[in-house]
C-alpha cells in the first residue's frame, strides 16, 4: 500500500511537462472557471455557517463555569466542520461537472502513449459522461460523509484527534484520487468494475489524491492548478494499470 501511494505521487513529477508538450491546457480552461467559482461560493456559505454551528455545538455545555472557553472551541471546531464539508462537496462538484472535458484530456494521453486503442474503449457521448461523471462523485460523496462525521467526532478526544485529522486527511485523497482515476477508467470499464478496479488499487488513488488536496492548501493558485495536475498524473498511472492488464 505504502509503495503505490508514493508511486501514485511520484506520478506527478511529469504532468507539467506532458500537458504542455500535447497541447492540454485548452480542455482545462471551462473545468478551471468551474472550480472558481464553485471554491467562491463555497467559500462565502462556510463563512456564514460557521458561527451558526458553533453556537450550536456550545448548547451542549449547560453549565456556566467553562461556558466561555467551551464556545470558543465550538466556534473553531464549527468552522473546521464547515471547511472539512466545504471541500469535500467541492472537490465533488468540481470533478463530476469537469467530467467530459477530463475524459478528454485521458484520451489525449492515452493516444500518446498507446498508440490507436479505440478498440479497448467503450462508446460513450459527452451527456452519458456527465452523468457517469455525476453518479460516480455522487456515490464517493456519500460514502465520504459518511466516513467523515464519526471522525469528526474523534476531534473531541484529546491525543486520539491528532491521528483523526491524518485519517480525515487520507480519506480525503482517496476519494478526490478515485474522481481522478475514472476519467480513465470511463472509457474501459463500466460503473461496478471501475469501483472494483480503484478498489484494488487504493495505494494510487491516495498517492493522487495526498497531492490533490495539498495543491487546495495553496491559496488561489491552488484551485487553478489541481485539476491539470492531478487528471494528468492520474491518467497516466490508471493507463499503465489499465494496459498492463490488457498485455
Amino acid at each position: 500500500m505504502i509503495k503505490n501511494i508514493i508511486l501514485g505521487i511520484k506520478e506527478y513529477a511529469g504532468a507539467l511537462s506532458l500537458i504542455s508538450k500535447l497541447k492540454l491546457w485548452k480542455y482545462f480552461i471551462i473545468p478551471v472557471l468551474i472550480s472558481i467559482v464553485t471554491a467562491i461560493l463555497i467559500g462565502v456559505e462556510a463563512y456564514v455557517l460557521s458561527d451558526n454551528i458553533g453556537s450550536y455545538i456550545a448548547k451542549a455545555w449547560v453549565w456556566d463555569s467553562g461556558k466561555e472557553t467551551f464556545t470558543s472551541i465550538s466556534n473553531f471546531i464549527g468552522g473546521l466542520i464547515v471547511v472539512i464539508i466545504g471541500l469535500i462537496v467541492y472537490k465533488h462538484i468540481i470533478m463530476a461537472l469537469s467530467a467530459p472535458f477530463m475524459s478528454a484530456v485521458s484520451e489525449k494521453i492515452e493516444h500518446h502513449f498507446y498508440g490507436n486503442v479505440k478498440h479497448l474503449h467503450r462508446k460513450t457521448s459527452f451527456t452519458e459522461q456527465l452523468i457517469r461523471g455525476i453518479r460516480i462523485n455522487l456515490r464517493n460523496l456519500l460514502k465520504e460523509l459518511l466516513i467523515t462525521f464519526p471522525i469528526l467526532l474523534l476531534k473531541f478526544i484529546p491525543i486520539i484527534n491528532i491521528f483523526s485529522t491524518i485519517l480525515l486527511f487520507l480519506v480525503q485523497a482517496y476519494y478526490a484520487g478515485f474522481g481522478n482515476m475514472d476519467y480513465t477508467l470511463e472509457r474501459h470499464l463500466d460503473y461496478k468494475k471501475s469501483v472494483d478496479f480503484v478498489g484494488k488499487n487504493k495505494g494510487y488513488a491516495i498517492g493522487n489524491g495526498i497531492v490533490f488536496m495539498l495543491c487546495l492548501l495553496i491559496p488561489i493558485i491552488g484551485i487553478i492548478i489541481v485539476l491539470p495536475l492531478s487528471v494528468t498524473a492520474a491518467s497516466t498511472k490508471t493507463l499503465s494499470l489499465l494496459h498492463s492488464k490488457h498485455e
